[in-house]
């Protein structure tokens, strides 16, 4: 009886979204087991095949960050311009050959030239496949939508970390050349499956040169209350970005972790996704999307500044379990927060702006992280990120009461000009 309800419930789930989103959800698994078998361990992979310190691993995980927003930004302007598929296209196959690349290269300085041409390139398609999954999905779908989303690409972290750890102690080429491949037959379902997303264009607006599609970024900085969100973000996904990058060296030269053990840690969180996201994402759409935010980065405040305090391994895996909690509150509602406040002709260069939420962080984040790891006492990066995302949750707040103002006021103006 038990297992007819659940074939039931997921009958239903599958029915309420177009398939062509449960497309991009298979294809994107595939992706997100190459590229999850890759990154919680490049941290690990440059201090281990270069004999650097974190200083240098946060500066070239910098590097691909920075050349990866700009990257970022074009995309999202070529998006709105020329369409999704193109662009999603595109970014898959020239993930491929960049991850190859990276995988061959033996001399540092050589890898920072990758890091220039791969961060430019390989983020360009990252504002396509946003569009695309908010242009198939209808404005109340989408918070549930990209739950769905979390879980499959938490199904993704079993997978990629466990092997990845596994595979790591032996050759992390092989983690390079698997993410290589994994990339091409995501493209190959994309180019076979999934037709061209992008809304026709409004009926008498003439299409936008393409320096006029640039020159709309202009728009976008000027919403003063979506660029408060993104700044606030960026806040806190600085210290959500330790767990990608700094957190497996801090475990290793402290605590003696392993890559397996760290691994273990990455794949109790997904565990968790897989199997309370959809619960949670059901329950926190009913309520304030700002203030949900906000208590999304209480969590953040309590597991983050745990690293700082505890020193046995159940506990760190504890620290990420609380972690998750406020993951599975944030991710989902800053996705369709950001979806939402986008005009749909606008979409690509929204979501590239939303993209900043990421992209500076991973600039400043890993070399800050690294700088206090290798000079000072390391535990100081776990209470300042403690401290930043108090600061983010109280900045979600004062977005929520400033939005829940302008609302009102905007209705008293409606009701006396009526």
């Amino acid at each position: 009886m038990e297992n007819n309800n659940l074939l039931a419930k997921l009958k239903t789930t599958y029915q309420e979204y177009p398939s062509k989103f449960w497309v991009i959800v298979a294809a994107g698994f595939v992706d997100w087991v190459g590229g999850k078998m890759i990154f919680p361990f490049f941290a690990l992979y440059i201090t281990h095949k270069f004999n650097v310190g974190m200083t240098q691993a946060g500066l070239l995980l910098g590097t691909f960050s920075i050349f990866g927003m700009l990257g970022n930004f074009i995309g999202g302007a070529l998006t709105d311009r020329f369409g999704r598929k193109s662009m999603v296209l595109f970014g898959l196959v020239f993930s491929a050959l960049s991850a190859l690349s990276m995988g061959f290269v033996n001399d540092l300085r050589l890898f920072y030239v990758l890091a220039i041409v791969v961060g430019l390139l390989s983020d360009i398609a990252g504002p396509a496949w946003q569009a695309m999954v908010a242009d198939i999905l209808p404005e109340d779908k989408r918070t549930d939508g990209y739950g769905v989303l979390r879980v499959v690409a938490n199904l993704a972290w079993i997978v990629g970390p466990t092997i990845g750890g596994l595979m790591a102690a032996r050759s992390y080429l092989l983690l390079f050349i698997i993410d290589a491949v994994c990339s091409l037959i995501t493209a190959a379902i994309i180019f076979r499956l999934i037709p061209e997303t992008r809304p026709e264009p409004i009926a008498g607006k003439a299409e936008e040169s393409f320096f006029k599609t640039f020159l709309g970024y202009g728009k976008v900085v000027t919403d003063r209350l979506f660029m408060a969100f993104i700044g606030i973000s960026i806040l806190m996904l600085i210290v959500y970005i330790q767990m990608y990058s700094t957190l497996s060296v801090y475990l290793r030269d402290n605590f003696g972790v392993t890559t397996q053990g760290y691994g273990f840690i990455l794949t109790s969180s997904a565990i968790m996704v897989i199997f309370f996201q959809f619960w949670v994402t059901r329950r926190i759409k009913r309520y304030p999307p700002m203030l949900m935010m906000a208590l999304g980065s209480a969590f953040y405040v309590v597991g983050f500044s745990m690293y700082g305090f505890v020193s046995v391994y159940y506990l760190f895996v504890a620290a990420v379990l609380v972690i998750t909690i406020g993951e599975m509150i944030v991710m989902p509602v800053s996705q369709a927060l950001a979806a939402n406040f986008a005009p749909e002709d606008m979409r690509g260069r929204y979501m590239a702006v939303f993209g900043l939420c990421w992209g500076l962080p991973s600039i400043f984040g890993p070399t800050i992280a690294g700088l206090i790891l290798d000079n000072l006492n390391p535990k100081l990066v776990w209470y300042i990120g403690g401290a930043l995302c108090s600061l983010a949750a109280l900045g979600y707040i004062a977005l929520h009461r400033y939005a829940s103002a302008r609302l009102t006021a905007s209705a008293i103006e409606e009701t006396a000009a009526a």
